[in-house]
């Protein structure tokens, strides 16, 4: 008999259900396209994530500029480098997605049929 946490449970129904990329039906090549999107997906977050911190950095950097405009010429740089580098991260998931959208395959997560 497994006993299993009821918080980790829990934190799967947060989470969403996982399968293994190794497990679907690998004969096909599924699992290799499930598994890059897998990675795809967590390379946007961490972008995302990186752009965020990058932007809170900034900001102080601004705030700690006192007056010099050196150090505020910086602090705006970064400030805007950072929304840039958001804007692309962004656009490119929603970018995809208007493709995939119109060309009705789906780019984000792809279903790729092979042999029975």
């Amino acid at each position: 008999m497994t006993i299993i946490h009821p918080f980790i449970v829990h934190a799967a129904g947060i989470f969403s259900s996982v399968t293994n990329p190794t497990k679907i039906n690998s004969s096909s090549g599924e699992g290799l396209f499930t598994f890059l999107g897998y990675i795809f997906k967590l390379l946007g977050v961490i972008a995302g994530i990186y752009m965020v911190v990058q932007l809170i950095t900034a900001g102080y950097m601004y705030i700690s500029a006192s007056g010099d405009t050196k150090k505020t010429e910086q602090a705006w740089n970064q400030i805007w480098q950072s929304i840039l580098g958001l804007v692309i991260v962004a656009s490119a998931f929603v970018l995809a997605s208007v493709i995939g959208r119109i060309t009705g395959i789906n780019i984000i997560s792809p279903t790729i049929y092979g042999p029975q």
